[in-house]
């Protein structure tokens, strides 16, 4: 019986543990006009894309509030200590859309964010 027990809590192979991040923090600076600096903290990132993730949430959710339809992603430095995963992103944020490659209507994002339960700024 005992045996079974313990079986019952080792994840069979190939199971993923179920995703429960705890979103501690966002950070927001104005480096420039539209240049926007987000500095986000989390717990139980899966790997760097969720926490790159919860900055692009805050990026849009900033733009919107500023009144823009878009941001632009300038880059994203992820690192893990102790468990607790930082973010540093920078965006520009614009009225209409930006050049690049890497941009994102922030109507879109935030929608997207808010059915994932992805806090925002």
């Amino acid at each position: 019986m005992a045996a079974l027990t313990v079986s019952a809590c080792v994840e069979s192979e190939g199971e993923v543990a179920p995703f429960k991040p705890d979103y501690a923090g966002i950070e927001t600076r104005l480096l420039d006009g539209d240049l926007v600096n987000f500095l986000v903290t989390m717990r139980g990132a899966r790997d760097p894309k969720d926490v790159e993730n919860y900055a692009e949430c805050a990026a849009a959710q900033y733009a919107v509030i500023r009144g823009y339809g878009f941001a632009r992603h300038l880059r994203t430095n992820v690192y893990e200590k102790g468990g607790l995963w930082h973010g540093d992103a920078v965006y520009t944020i614009s009225p209409a859309l930006p050049r690049g490659l890497k941009t994102i209507d922030a109507e879109v994002v935030v929608s997207d964010c808010a059915e994932n339960g992805i806090p925002m700024v």
